[in-house]
């Protein structure tokens, strides 16, 4: 693989206090072998500033070329990841989220099982490695251990973090599945259909963690736990 562009997806919900601060970390980090960043931003029907604070940063910092593309409504995660894929042109693509935490420094870390020709899909792992985690909560970590294992099962893999948002995935791979699940069941769904890709070569990496209480912005609730169940068990079979 000639990787010479690294697509970087990126959903926004009523994230008007954090998408400066990201779209900093992705603006400074440095690619190896001298891949450049495409920069899409997906805003999903948010209602706070973020458009505004989105536009602004692009007056700012032209030379980063974000892509900026509006959903007609909120529809969702998923949805929006949907619309970053088919939009996207590097030869391989990552979502990144737009609060804090992951941190864009690692792309180079799930780059290099691919730089090295090894890997067409990278899962970024906050459960391995020596990277910094922020302690929080007990039954989330529980419940991602439990949807990882019950994905894992379905789909013959021994992954240690199914729900990561890091999942670098070249391209044309990610072009061809059929995804459907708008909101918080595609990091399920992704991972069934990935698997079953034929001669796919899968690799994982341990990233660092920033994680948000909910009372800082978190989204995720125990209702998307019983969808990513569901979506394990129906794309799983």
């Amino acid at each position: 693989m000639n990787l010479k562009t690294l697509s970087i997806i990126i959903p926004a919900y009523n994230e008007e206090r954090t998408i400066h601060r990201i779209l900093d970390k992705v603006r400074d980090v440095r690619l190896e072998h001298g891949i450049t960043k495409e920069v899409i931003i997906v805003n999903d029907g948010s209602r706070d500033g973020t458009v505004a604070a989105v536009h602004a940063y692009m007056a700012a910092n032209p030379s980063l070329g974000i892509r900026f593309f509006e959903q007609p409504q909120n529809m969702g995660k998923g949805a929006a990841i949907h619309r970053g894929i088919r939009e996207a042109t590097g030869e391989y693509l990552i979502v990144q989220d737009a609060d804090l935490e992951y941190d864009p420094r690692e792309y180079n870390d799930l780059l290099r099982p691919v730089m090295d020709g090894f890997a067409d899909v990278v899962f970024g792992s906050r459960f391995m490695g020596h990277h910094p985690h922020r302690i929080l909560f007990f039954w989330h970590s529980i419940g991602n251990k439990f949807l990882t294992n019950l994905s894992n099962a379905f789909n013959n893999l021994n992954l240690t973090d199914m729900e990561t948002c890091y999942k670098l995935i070249r391209s044309d791979i990610a072009k061809a599945l059929p995804l459907k699940e708008q909101r918080f069941g595609f990091e399920p769904e992704v991972t069934a259909k990935l698997a079953r890709v034929p001669d796919v070569r899968i690799y994982e990496v341990g990233i660092s963690y920033y994680g948000r209480t909910y009372a800082e912005g978190k989204k995720i609730g125990w209702k998307d736990g019983f969808r990513a169940i569901w979506c394990i068990v129906k794309y799983g079979l």
